[in-house]
């Protein structure tokens, strides 16, 4: 039965990890093929269909916005505005930004610019983080400007009530700086800018130490009449996206919307729908995420919106947007309307953007702004229960000790004493399993041909001797929620992109580069580049100790009688050694670390309980029988 039960684990693992690899790697890369095969083919179309069109001049408003109004009687937010003309060809970056009159924008986190035309935040770099992990690689550029490759800005302001002719500011408003100096998280911006019909507008914009934008926008009437004023902001994002297109981590549009909870869209999900609308929000918040950065507009929590999530074709280009729209204020002759917006804009991280967790969590603008579940921002997934503590963790010995690999080395001897006491029930049972083999045996021996007889002598001997049967699954269970959530983590974090290890690892987040089939980088040769099988010659120097320290664990145990069995386990070491290969160092590296702290802590039990470690005789008996066999 102990045999039984070892093959009945071995493929249970095998199979697990298996599945894993399957779910986190193949079929992503398959997505990703077919991803960047349809992109081919959209840019390909959009070739042909700017060949065939004339030019024509930028469009005030998106073609085909959605027109249905968001309350009765108001209009919507804007859609996207300022598309390039079908044929016109995007700009560089540079060349974008140095298209309209700009005020900075630096902080020490953030670099970059807004535009005085249109008063859009809609050029930002993160001064932190780089393209690649070269310190020298350029830094990451997250908003980008109208008339560029990719634009992606945020917009906030005001529209009239429906039917109303009130002149506004729009994209193509060119506003005044009142006095002068860039945006820096000591001293604010303000910009104005008058109608000529009795209305002046005034936007006054600061930005904290991280990536909190905050825009007070003041409408003074001297006209002659009130006016009804809805005030929005939007987030645009010109063109699809590349994304991971991991099942296990979310890019697209998201949102809490106050009672309708967390909202998640994929832009193929928003790209179907259109439009997705959400009524009546109160203490809500919604942007668009990618897997380390994002943009989110905050309103203030005691708002009520008319929010959106929208997909439009203009020309060749798919625009995504996320909007809001607040209730209607009036504007007295003489008096003054005031809305208050915040825009997030930078990268995921948990101490900033915050995490719910009894009490060890991390309060970030979730807390101090008193917002709804912000930390949700960040990916935590369905096991939240467990990728949170990770984190925390992890996160925890990191600021202890400065390196998130000697990190991931002190959570796994952490988890390893607070599982001390089931491991150890476990590691006796198993210890008493092997002291008994011989009475199996001679029990085999006296009853050949009868199963019902020794299944019943062997459950007795395991009721004397006090023995669980099932007991040796519990080391086995208890890394699969470990090896989940520290994946998981490892995946979705910002904090371990790019984090280091020692050595070649620079990157946890990262599969190990080397690779032993070009003699770890001696021979000038990628492998991976041969057709068809490059894919699989990937085999790395962690990956290697890892499946060196699953095969010593296995050389601890006596090698079982059944030659099925003894074949399983032979190949069980070699196949995940490929299967992690392709995972992330961090992973791999926990790994080989918990199987060297099992095989030190089951060789200790199995000398209290009297049972022989069978480790250095079974590894001469390995090399002996291949001396034989040679």
């Amino acid at each position: 039965m102990s045999d039984n039960r070892n093959t009945i684990l071995a493929v249970i693992l095998s199979g697990l990890v298996l599945l894993g690899w399957q779910y986190f790697f193949n079929i992503p890369q398959m997505e990703k093929q077919r991803a960047a095969q349809q992109a081919q083919q959209q840019q390909e179309a959009a070739a042909k269909q700017q060949q065939a069109q004339t030019q024509t001049p930028p469009a005030a408003t998106t073609p085909g916005a959605p027109e249905a109004p968001a309350v009765p009687g108001a209009p919507t937010a804007p859609g996207a505005t300022n598309a390039p003309a079908a044929n016109a060809p995007a700009l560089s970056r540079d060349a974008a930004i140095a298209a309209a009159p700009r005020i900075k924008v630096e902080t020490p986190r953030l670099s970059g610019s807004l535009s005085l035309k249109g008063a859009r935040i809609d050029d930002l770099s993160l001064n932190q983080f780089r393209e690649t992990v070269d310190p020298k690689s350029p830094p990451i550029h997250l908003f980008s400007p109208s008339g560029s490759a990719n634009p992606y800005y945020a917009e906030f302001g005001w529209v009239g009530a429906a039917g109303s002719n009130v002149k506004l500011p729009n994209q193509t408003t060119v506003w005044e700086q009142e006095g002068s100096g860039a945006l820096t998280p000591s001293s604010p911006v303000t910009l104005k800018w008058d109608n000529g019909e009795g209305l002046t507008f005034r936007r006054q914009i600061a930005v904290d130490d991280r990536y909190l934008f905050t825009v007070k926008d003041d409408v003074t009437n001297t006209g002659g009449a009130a006016v009804t004023l809805y005030p929005f902001a939007l987030i645009s994002r010109h063109g699809t996206p590349h994304v991971e297109g991991y099942y296990i981590l979310h890019e697209g549009l998201i949102g809490y919307l106050g009672d309708q909870g967390l909202q998640e869209k994929t832009y193929a999900k928003i790209d179907e729908a259109k439009v997705v609308d959400f009524k009546n929000v109160t203490n809500g918040w919604l942007g668009i995420t990618d897997k380390y950065w994002a943009s989110a507009l905050l309103p203030e929590t005691n708002a009520q919106l008319q929010a959106r999530f929208s997909s439009n074709q203009v020309g060749a280009t798919r625009t995504y947007q996320t909007d809001y729209l607040e209730d209607a204020k009036t504007v007295p002759v003489g008096g003054t309307a005031t809305a208050t917006a915040r825009l997030f804009a930078g990268a995921k991280e948990a101490r900033v953007v915050g995490l719910n967790f009894p009490l060890a969590g991390l309060g970030g603008y979730n807390q101090q702004l008193g917002l709804n579940h912000f930390d949700l921002l960040i990916d935590w997934g369905w096991f939240y229960f467990i990728t949170k503590p990770m984190f925390l963790a992890l996160d925890f010995f990191f600021h202890l000790v400065g390196n998130f690999g000697v990190a991931i080395l002190l959570v796994t001897v952490l988890v390893k004493l607070i599982f001390l006491p089931l491991a150890n029930k476990s590691y006796a049972s198993m210890a008493k399993m092997k002291a008994i083999q011989p009475q199996l045996a001679a029990l085999k021996e006296r009853h050949p041909d009868d199963k019902m007889k020794q299944q019943q002598e062997m459950m007795e001997i395991y009721r004397k001797e006090k023995i669980n049967p099932v007991a040796g699954c519990l080391p086995v269970l208890l890394q699969i929620p470990v090896f989940f959530s520290l994946y998981k983590v490892l995946f979705v974090t910002i904090e371990m992109r790019h984090a280091p290890f020692f050595g070649w690892i620079q990157d946890l987040s990262a599969a190990d580069p080397t690779n032993l089939f070009n003699l770890f980088g001696l021979i000038p040769f990628d492998p991976t580049s041969i057709p068809v099988l490059g894919h699989y010659l990937v085999l790395g120097a962690w990956p290697l100790v890892m499946g060196f320290t699953m095969w010593f664990q296995m050389k601890l145990n006596p090698q079982p009688p059944d030659p099925t069995q003894q074949m399983i386990f032979a190949w069980m070491p070699v196949i995940f050694t490929f299967m992690l290969a392709h995972f992330p160092a961090g992973l791999v590296i926990y790994w080989a670390w918990n199987n060297t702290l099992s095989v030190a802590q089951q060789a200790f039990i199995m000398r209290r309980n009297g049972v022989k470690v069978e480790l250095f005789d079974n590894l001469k008996s390995s090399f002996s029988k291949k001396k034989k066999t040679a």
